[in-house]
């Protein structure tokens, strides 16, 4: 019997056009010999609307969107009523990035209705999309990173001059000011003077009501790539030629001007210590299935992790199947079906778990 693949994707995120193009890539890629596949779309009302077996190839994302007609409770009750095949051998693959998605609460949902799902769970899920929930574990774990600070909404608003002083005397200028929970650098800005910072924080607080402030490095930003479970292994790592200060939503996914470089341009020893802390960094945020650690090298090939991206862009393009496929010769179906076969058996490791207290008469 073939296994029924569900793949998610779209959702209430600011991140839902790039999870329109992850998603196509993946369900085009799905062996239809092994599985069955189902797209399932997330409209940006939170609404679930199954399109049914797809049986032929996705060559425009707007064959993935269809106009909601339901609230948010009655879709997901209909998908698991009418869709959901409960009786057979199921997987959910959860292609959305961002908010409603890759923090946590897509995956508490899986877990509740206890069906296998690709990727990261509650934990990981929420500690990397918080990021400055990531950096206080990374600073706990003693993993090296940039100086940071954090600012809540409703203290902005009782002090703003006290809010850019505090920025100006742990961080200085330049700075990045982000909000805490979002992706795609949607929302942040490069900073270099007080009247920049405000600005800043007025973009910032718009799509969070908690942001952090980095202190600039000055360096190259490498992407590797993690895949695993309890044994993770990291890939070779790749870079971009920079053409601006940082990639904004635009440069990432609209211009087309960014330029890959894989294999990074990188030592042999320092090639390594990135890689062993890009496991490091997977491992102590909980990571399970995969997750692509971004990690800054200096000039004076010191290493600072960035930020951990527990759901990456997906596409057969994205940077985390052009690793793979520079590490190993895996292609982008062949890394598919090693997620999934994760998946897997990271859910019969947790099916193991004893959850109820057994209790003699």
């Amino acid at each position: 019997m073939k296994t029924n693949v569900y793949v998610l994707y779209g959702g209430k995120s600011v991140e839902h056009e790039v999870s329109l193009k992850s998603a196509s890539a993946i369900l085009n890629a799905l062996n239809r010999d092994k599985f069955n596949v189902y797209p399932v779309y997330i409209a940006k009302e939170g609404i679930w609307c199954c399109l049914g077996l797809l049986e032929e190839e996705i060559k425009d994302v707007k064959q993935l969107q269809v106009k909601p007609s339901n609230t948010v409770a009655k879709s997901i009750g209909e998908f698991l009523a009418k869709d959901f095949k409960e009786d057979e051998k199921n997987i959910i693959f959860p292609a959305i990035h961002g908010i409603n998605g890759e923090d946590g609460t897509i995956q508490g949902l899986l877990e509740l209705i206890d069906v296998p799902y690709v990727g990261n769970e509650v934990l990981s899920s929420a500690a990397g999309m918080d990021k400055v929930i990531m950096r206080d574990i990374f600073a706990r774990h003693g993993i090296p990173q940039t100086e940071y600070t954090s600012l809540r909404l409703h203290k902005w608003k009782e002090d703003e001059e006290k809010s850019y002083e505090q920025v100006e005397e742990k961080i200085g200028y330049p700075c990045y000011v982000k909000p805490a929970n979002s992706g795609s650098s949607v929302g942040i800005s490069r900073v270099e003077n007080r009247e920049e910072l405000k600005e800043s924080f007025q973009e910032a607080f718009i799509y969070d009501y908690k942001i952090i402030i980095e202190k600039e490095v000055v360096g190259r930003e490498m992407q590797t790539s993690v895949v695993g479970n309890d044994y993770p292994k990291a890939s070779v790592s790749g870079e971009f030629i920079m053409e601006r200060p940082f990639f904004d939503y635009n440069a990432k996914y609209l211009d087309g001007t960014i330029i890959p470089v894989v294999p990074a341009r990188l030592e042999p020893a320092v090639a390594d210590k990135v890689r062993e802390l890009a496991v490091e960094s997977f491992k102590a945020l909980h990571c399970y299935g995969l997750a692509r650690v971004d990690i800054f090298v200096t000039d004076d090939n010191q290493v600072l992790v960035n930020e951990v991206n527990t759901m990456p862009g997906f596409t057969a393009f994205s940077m985390t199947p052009v690793l793979w496929k520079a590490t190993n010769g895996t292609t982008y179906a062949e890394l598919i079906e090693w997620l999934i076969e994760l998946a897997f058996e990271r859910y019969q490791q947790k099916k193991s778990i004893l959850c109820t207290r057994s209790v003699e008469e």
